[in-house]
């Protein structure tokens, strides 16, 4: 299971509704996808037209060494991306390391009853724009 196709939508949706190109955002962050994931998303986005290549950073490949690391495609994506976001993405902001990010937490919306029947376990995204601006 992978949120990517929930993330290319909307990364997508939301470039075409205000109108902007990739090269808005210092950074477009997703987590956690890994690498398949980040794969996919980039697959899937560059079909609609957006190469975010040079923009895209996951949350799990930055928090994890997948060389030293048994993680596979990753951990949990509100956990990663939480962690990076609380952890890391703030203070770059802060430090005007990047002015503006697009922040996407990715995962699953699961349910018991859902899991139960035997259904698949969608995947989800919302974005957050993030940006720092001198008092």
């Amino acid at each position: 299971m992978t949120s990517s196709p929930a993330a290319a939508s909307t990364i997508s949706t939301h470039l075409n509704d205000l109108g902007v190109l990739p090269e808005h955002y210092d950074k477009i962050i997703t987590g956690d996808l890994g690498v398949v994931g980040s794969e996919i998303l980039l697959d899937l986005l560059k079909a609609k037209g957006y190469d975010i290549t040079k923009q895209h950073m996951d949350c799990g490949l930055t928090i994890y060494d997948l060389k030293s690391q048994d993680v596979h495609s990753g951990g949990s994506g509100c956990g990663c991306a939480a962690v990076t976001l609380a952890g890391y993405i703030l203070q770059c902001l802060k430090e005007q390391k990047w002015k503006r990010v697009l922040f996407v937490p990715t995962g699953a919306l699961l349910s018991s009853v859902s899991a139960n029947e035997g259904d698949t376990v969608p995947g989800i995204a919302h974005a957050v724009a993030l940006e720092w601006k001198e008092q």
